[in-house]
């Protein structure tokens, strides 16, 4: 997929499978991650599909469950199985069995203006809510005389933040009785996560309530310099800095805090597996494929480029700028949405995480209103 993996990884990868597999030459495409569902339900229903994909780690249960994907269980040793990240783990797999492996995974951290924390007399990154609470009061007071200041962007609808706040009190969105799934969101647990986003935004945020972290995007709201952190993607730095190069070297990055203090919080890992079309003529040439990326080599060059590798679990390339080191430490902690076929529904809908979002947030509805009537509508997209 377009911005994946480095060429310098595609390239050396391609030109050392191809050198040692006489007669076999590599057609390499990029996509676009814009409507790529449709494209591959397209690709895999043909009768010459793709020797190898890549595929969201949310996509990877849909494309199973329709029998698509070519089982690996009896492969995931020769795939470096034992340094899989275990985050991605069960987004791998459907119905006991394996589908994928892991290719990369990205997760968000707080990012934040150095020199605005400097100035502010805060002198270590938070380690625990408490102190990122306090961190933001002191910017808010270093800055009183600016209108426009916000020491913490967070829009209203950022469900992906939400997400670490409700497992790091124990909770989660969905359970699972077998292959059945329904929501969990009107638990104690989960309301005490609301409780706490709630807390976070009320404290330093004066983003709209109503819109997600896209609308606008927030990076870009970061570059105009009126803020001093946002929850965000290693590559939103760059989206900044196009308005403001300095921001390049002036963003740090620290793993968003647990209430435990000292742990940091579960988060969401965003990323790609790969598999093999059920319907691939080159199925054991795909799993050479699979094992050569799977090494250390070329696990290093995705850790360099700035992503968590996949089949990996030295990041010691990945730990060398400030983003990096932040990804390394949060992403052994990372987990995924429900593995279900559903689930792409619940994003690509009416997501009643937003709605919860807003309407407990904007006072429209009290948290066990706004969580029971989201846990219902989860629970009827889910099937449970």
């Amino acid at each position: 997929m377009d911005g994946s993996a480095p060429t310098s990884l595609t390239d050396a990868l391609n030109k050392e499978f191809e050198g040692a597999h006489a007669g076999v030459t590599v057609k390499y495409e990029i996509q676009k991650w814009n409507g790529i569902q449709d494209k591959l339900t397209t690709a895999l229903a043909s009768n010459n599909p793709p020797d190898v994909i890549e595929l969201g780690n949310t996509q990877t249960a849909k494309f199973a469950s329709e029998e698509t994907l070519l089982d690996l269980s009896g492969d995931v040793s020769s795939l470096n199985g034992d340094q899989w990240l275990s985050g991605l783990k069960d987004s791998l797999t459907w119905d006991g069995k394996q589908y994928a492996m892991p290719f990369y995974a990205a997760n968000r951290t707080v990012l934040y203006r150095t020199d605005l924390f400097q100035a502010a007399g805060i002198t270590a990154a938070p380690t625990s809510r408490d102190e990122w609470l306090a961190a933001i009061e002191k910017l808010k007071a270093a800055n009183a005389s600016d209108p426009e200041f916000q020491a913490l962007y967070l829009p209203g609808q950022s469900w992906y933040s939400l997400l670490s706040f409700i497992w790091d009190e124990g909770g989660d969105v969905a359970k699972s009785q077998g292959s059945a799934w329904t929501g969990s969101l009107n638990t104690a647990e989960a309301k005490a996560g609301l409780e706490f986003y709630k807390k976070l935004a009320e404290a330093g945020s004066k983003a709209p309530k109503d819109t997600d972290e896209a609308t606008p995007q927030q990076a870009e709201v970061y570059g105009k310099g009126k803020v001093a952190m946002f929850i965000g993607l290693p590559w939103e730095v760059g989206t900044a800095a196009k308005a403001d190069p300095t921001l390049k070297d002036k963003t740090g990055a620290f793993a968003i805090p647990s209430k435990t203090a000292g742990k940091t919080a579960p988060v969401f890992l965003g990323g790609s597996n790969v598999a093999i079309p059920q319907g691939s003529k080159n199925q054991d040439l795909a799993k050479e494929y699979l094992k050569l990326l799977s090494s250390k080599k070329y696990q290093d060059l995705l850790a360099e480029g700035g992503s968590v590798p996949g089949t990996s679990k030295d990041t010691a390339k990945l730990a060398t700028t400030p983003v990096g080191k932040a990804l390394a430490a949060s992403a052994p902690n990372g987990k995924v949405t429900p593995t279900t076929p559903a689930w792409a529904a619940v994003e690509s809908g009416q997501n009643p995480l937003k709605d919860m979002l807003t309407a407990y947030l904007t006072g429209a509805k009290s948290i066990d209103q706004a969580t029971g009537d989201a846990n219902a509508a989860l629970s009827k997209t889910l099937g449970g």
